[in-house]
């Protein structure tokens, strides 16, 4: 079994973090500066960082809050919200992003997915896949949650893989913020379906949920927000459960040297 991944996402809008539920109900979490030193001292694995309102209002990313997240960050940092370009990855790249992640773009242009992936390499290219179900099928939306698709979650998942996407972040929109747990329904049908990793994201809330997403739902990392925000649950803690069930993650090594 591949090492496991805790990754914290930052949402960001106008400049600072926020948190929702189910996409709405936005409140405020702080500075992301501030945020981006307390997880890489706390053991997180990567970040994500999230410009919640760049699709919508069709504009590129914050690159100026990219850079700072990027600059304090000691951990991979992958940033998304507006991509459209291969000229905006590379200047998220070149501003200290580690990767990339499209979503509303790859929707409207699936070729963007090659030429980037061919330019910047696929470890550098992330696929971000919004689901919600709707009369009993699971549908993916872009436009931060606003648009609905005729996508197939896991056909589409397939055809990221197909054009050369490095990863794929999952994320149910009806479990997001709620913290009653990841999907695990449909994070096992993508992840089976893939062999390149999936990211679990919308709905932790618990210890078991981390766990149940790698055991039951086949995710490769788990992403968090508001429970680490609020710091509901700390991601030692979350670590340290996943070590005891024999799933392999990287150790903060402070905790294991006595």
């Amino acid at each position: 079994m591949e090492v496991k991944r805790i990754i914290p996402a930052l949402d960001i809008q106008n400049g600072r973090v926020v948190s929702g539920i189910n996409y709405i109900n936005i409140r405020d979490a702080g500075d992301p500066v501030e945020a981006t030193m307390h997880y890489c001292a706390e053991g997180a694995d990567e970040l994500v960082m999230l410009d919640i309102d760049a699709s919508h209002e069709g504009r590129s990313t914050m690159l100026d809050v990219a850079a700072r997240i990027a600059k304090a960050s000691t951990i991979p940092l992958c940033v998304g919200g507006g991509v459209s370009s291969l000229d905006h990855i590379h200047d998220l790249l070149n501003i200290g992003a580690d990767k990339v992640f499209l979503n509303s773009a790859a929707v409207r242009h699936p070729e963007l997915i090659e030429e980037s992936a061919k330019r910047f390499g696929s470890k550098a290219i992330v696929v971000a896949i919004d689901v919600k179900v709707e009369e009993d099928e699971y549908k993916i939306y872009i436009n931060g949650g606003r648009v609905v698709t005729d996508k197939d979650p896991v056909e589409w998942a397939k055809e990221m893989e197909q054009r050369c996407a490095g990863e794929l972040l999952l994320t149910s929109m009806d479990n997001d913020g709620v913290e009653e747990g990841y999907d695990l329904v449909i994070t096992r049908r993508v992840a089976d379906a893939v062999s390149i990793p999936v990211i679990a994201s919308g709905g932790a809330g618990k210890l078991l949920d981390f766990s149940s997403a790698v055991l039951e739902g086949h995710a490769d990392a788990m992403l968090a927000a508001s429970l680490f925000h609020f710091r509901k649950l700390d991601i030692k803690t979350i670590k340290e459960h996943l070590h005891i069930l024999g799933i392999p993650v990287r150790l903060p090594f402070e905790r294991y040297m006595t």
